[in-house]
């Protein structure tokens, strides 16, 4: 927008309107003494620039609200004292401006392809003649649908493969060629021609021309990534650098294609794209082999250095130089070396010491030749030896002398297991009568029951006239209670110590 814009125009509405209202009126007047002249004039009745603007203005001002609310996409936005911007949607485009004041409020502008709804009203500015909407506030309603669009682009690149970074394939070091898909006037290739032209004229550059903004440019890019992929074929280029200069987001949309990102993987040389500023992002960049902020940047990165060439030519020319010196200074030394030695300055004594050598050979062969013959004679003695060792007699034999070995071993191992067995049965049966029952009946103690088998252990369990049974080591006696105990039983000590696996009397005693 040029021009500055007026500060608070609210605070001159009245003002103005009396103004424009005064102009009106005084129109007449003027066109009344025109009509005196004689001659005729051209502009008789014609409504000056001014009047025109008042009107338009006085139009706005009194068809519209003072406050309107508007739905769109933001588009081409730039900062400056005050914030200006495109609020669009699919057919219309309305200028808008953020003064500073309400900026502040807003303190962040949305970024291009924003959905917002923004509140103000609409001014004529006469002195540039444009209509601009005059925004005070911003709701943000979303992302827009450029936005919208370019992340659905990207899933479906993504689901292809095409963002997979294993797919993108490395650039040349030294390409001998390089294809320029842009278009012929942009300003984008003079910088790619310039900086190669700079850095590396050895490389050569193929100029593809294509649109590169509008409906038709996708598939211009389409059928010039096409044919520098014909020239890749034929070894005529060895990468490939699409590019464009930056602009809004509609002018970057056409790299914003499946067609294009097609082509580019299916080129058969790396493509590097520039396409925009830095902070633009297109598909055309996503998918391509690399991706550069700018177009200068991707000339150098398909562009060797000449400086640094020349450098890293003149470090390697200077290492062979110094590694065919010390070569050469060991070839010399070897040789001195060589001419010192006995051999080269008297040859017939190194005649002599091959001659030695040879007579020596030719002996070692004469007894090789003696051994050999005699190699099948030792040989039959030895088959001869084995054919003894494998007939079935000597066998017999053999594998008899081992059978009786192994019954000997067998009968031993048996009865010393079966001592073994004898002696552990003869220990359980000592140490089952010594713990039997029987056994301590046999010592004098007795089992005294109630006729029910019950065992008595208390007096208090036989009173007078129970009959009781009692067992001996012999025999069983019946006997009927007629007292009791006057005093508590005690045992008396016997005179010889009881074995320590018998039991006390507390167990079979009445």
């Amino acid at each position: 927008m040029t021009g500055r814009l007026p500060f608070d125009p609210k605070r001159m509405a009245q003002s103005q309107l009396a103004a424009k209202e005064a102009a009106l009126a005084a129109a007449p007047a003027t066109a009344s003494k025109t009509t005196t002249k004689t001659t005729p004039d051209a502009s008789e009745g014609a409504m000056r620039v001014s009047q025109l603007a008042q009107r338009i203005a006085m139009v706005l001002e009194t068809g519209l609200p003072a406050s309107v609310r508007v739905v769109g996409e933001i588009s081409g936005a730039r900062e400056r004292t005050h914030w200006y911007f495109d609020l669009k949607d699919e057919e219309s485009v309305v200028s808008c401006a953020l003064f500073r004041s309400a900026a502040k409020r807003v303190k962040t502008l949305p970024s291009d392809g924003a959905r917002v709804v923004v509140s103000g009203r609409v001014e004529f500015y006469a002195k540039a003649g444009k209509v601009t909407f005059i925004v005070e506030a911003i709701e943000p309603v979303g992302r827009g649908s450029w936005e919208a669009q370019l992340r659905e682009l990207v899933e479906a690149a993504r689901r292809e493969g095409w963002l997979d970074e294993e797919r993108k394939r490395t650039l040349p070091s030294f390409p001998r060629a390089v294809a320029v898909v842009t278009s012929r006037s942009a300003a984008a290739l003079q910088d790619v021609l310039v900086t190669m032209a700079r850095r590396c004229p050895a490389v050569d550059v193929v100029v593809i021309d294509s649109r590169v903004q509008g409906k038709e440019a996708v598939a211009d890019v389409v059928a010039a990534i096409a044919r520098a992929g014909e020239l890749a074929r034929a070894g005529r280029v060895d990468a490939v650098i699409v590019t464009r200069g930056g602009g809004s987001v509609e002018d970057l949309w056409c790299f914003n294609d499946l067609a294009i990102a097609r082509a580019i993987v299916q080129c058969p040389v790396p493509v590097v794209a520039a396409i925009g500023h830095e902070t633009d992002t297109t598909i055309a960049e996503l998918v391509a082999d690399e991706r550069c902020a700018t177009p200068t940047q991707a000339a150098m990165r398909l562009t060797p250095d000449r400086e640094a060439l020349a450098r890293e030519v003149g470090s390697v020319q200077r290492r062979l130089e110094m590694a065919m010196q010390r070569d050469l200074e060991r070839a010399e030394q070897r040789l001195r070396v060589c001419m010192r030695s006995e051999p080269v300055r008297r040859p017939e004594l190194a005649l002599a010491a091959y001659a030695r050598v040879l007579e020596a050979c030719l002996a070692r062969a004469q007894r090789a030749g003696v051994g050999l013959a005699r190699v099948p004679e030792r040989r039959v003695q030895l088959l001869m030896r084995r054919m003894a060792a494998q007939q079935p007699r000597e066998r017999l034999l053999r594998e008899s002398a081992r059978a009786r070995d192994m019954q000997a071993r067998m009968q031993t191992a048996l009865r010393t297991q079966l001592r073994g067995l004898h002696a552990q049965v003869d220990a359980r049966q000592r140490q089952l009568q010594a713990i039997s029952p029987v056994s301590v009946l046999a010592r004098g103690y007795s089992v005294t029951t109630l006729v029910d088998g019950t065992i008595v252990r208390s007096p208090a369990q036989a009173p007078l006239g129970t009959t009781l049974h009692t067992r001996v080591a012999t025999g069983d006696i019946a006997s009927v209670v007629s007292g009791a105990a006057t005093q508590p039983w005690k045992p008396r000590r016997s005179p010889r110590k009881s074995p320590p696996h018998e039991s006390g009397p507390g167990l079979f005693g009445a």
